[in-house]
């Protein structure tokens, strides 16, 4: 009986875990729809799918203690999140404009930091936590520059709809803009050490809750 909870468990959490990971963090490859602070929403974007990808790839990885699976969990996000942004499209922007956050990467990285170090958790949260802070921001930037100009198309796809609050009154041009890379992987080197630690706890209260 155990067993069959445990395995039902297991598919039930992570299906929950990625889903909810993947709608928390759908708009978070749309810095360019920020026009004006396009730099600083990629900051803080950047640190918010940094903790989405490092506590569920985490959970996921020591869960099932076979490296790779938190590549797995990456791959379903990207799926999940290719499939939500269908819906840009159906709007009528470009394809060329829509931009998918990269995850994959990260995720191996975290994989390869667990396998490498033996399993060894206390490494996994370490190594594995910086390696994600670090490289996702990088990775999400050579993603988006491969995206269209957002002015450009903020001209040629006028939103008629857009709320007074979110109307841009001019170019803000703040700390954000120089470095929007190095601020997100300074603080997500840091922070995410914190975001692994916590998928390795969801993980023993998970198992603490089907044993009992």
């Amino acid at each position: 009986l155990m067993v069959w909870l445990r395995r039902c468990t297991h598919y039930l959490f992570i299906v929950v875990v990625a889903v909810n990971s993947t709608l928390l963090t759908i708009n978070a490859g749309d810095y360019i729809f920020y026009t004006d602070w396009a730099w600083t929403s990629f900051t803080v974007f950047s640190i918010s799918q940094t903790l989405m990808l490092a506590v569920g790839a985490t959970y996921y990885l020591t869960f099932t203690g076979v490296p790779g699976t938190a590549t797995y969990y990456g791959l379903i996000m990207t799926v999940y999140t290719w499939v939500a942004k269908g819906a840009w499209f159906a709007l009528g922007y470009p394809y060329d404009f829509i931009v998918t956050p990269i995850w994959l990467p990260s995720a191996m990285l975290l994989d390869l930091a667990y396998w490498a170090t033996k399993k060894n958790k206390h490494s996994l949260i370490l190594f594995g936590g910086v390696l994600v802070g670090m490289s996702l921001p990088l990775f999400n930037m050579v993603n988006l520059i491969t995206a269209a100009d957002p002015l450009e198309t903020a001209f040629k796809y006028p939103r008629p709809t857009l709320p007074p609050y979110m109307t841009p009154i001019e170019p803000q041009v703040g700390k954000f803009y120089n470095s929007p890379v190095a601020l997100g992987a300074g603080a997500g080197a840091v922070l995410s050490v914190t975001f692994t630690a916590l998928g390795c706890k969801l993980n023993t209260w998970t198992y603490r809750w089907m044993a009992a």
